[in-house]
């Protein structure tokens, strides 16, 4: 018997290989379905490792994103401090070369007033010595000059003329 009762060969199934088919189907169904359902809850348990996992990484990296984030403001303040520090060891060193240098002056300047106090005590007592000395001097240039001896007693010609 036929399900159609046109005849359209062999795809007009009978009754009973329909009756089979469904039969078979329903077996075929019932032993899949729960197959089917451990099926769904591994992809389900699946699904949800991965999302934890990515909401575990995600947070992960917004963590590690502040970590740098506080890493960079702190190497920017010890950026900031090391700047400091540098301007102010150089200022520190500026004055004191300023202070050194003004110490140098200062030194050099009294050195030169007592080399010149020096001088001038050294001066005054040979200007003193020769003082003492002087007519004596005198008195042998001018008997050298003229090749005459001339002596403290020995008139000159100017006197002479007188």
């Amino acid at each position: 018997m036929d399900l159609i009762p046109v005849e359209i060969g062999p795809l007009n199934p009978q009754v009973q290989d329909l009756a089979v088919g469904v039969v078979l189907f329903a077996v075929c169904f019932l032993c899949l379905v729960p197959l089917l359902r451990r099926m769904n809850r591994v992809l389900e348990a699946r699904q949800q490792a991965t999302d934890g996992v990515a909401a575990e990484a995600e947070r992960l990296r917004g963590l590690a994103e502040e970590k740098r984030a506080e890493i960079e403001a702190e190497r920017a303040d010890a950026r900031h401090d090391a700047a400091r520090t540098r301007q102010r060891a150089e200022a520190e060193g500026a004055a004191l070369i300023a202070e050194a240098r003004a110490e140098g002056l200062r030194e050099r300047a009294e050195l030169l007033a007592r080399a010149a106090a020096r001088i001038d005590s050294d001066l005054a007592a040979a200007e003193a010595e020769l003082q003492e000395y002087l007519p004596e001097l005198a008195a042998k240039l001018a008997s050298g000059i003229l090749g005459e001896p001339i002596g403290p007693g020995v008139p000159t010609r100017a006197a002479d003329a007188s």
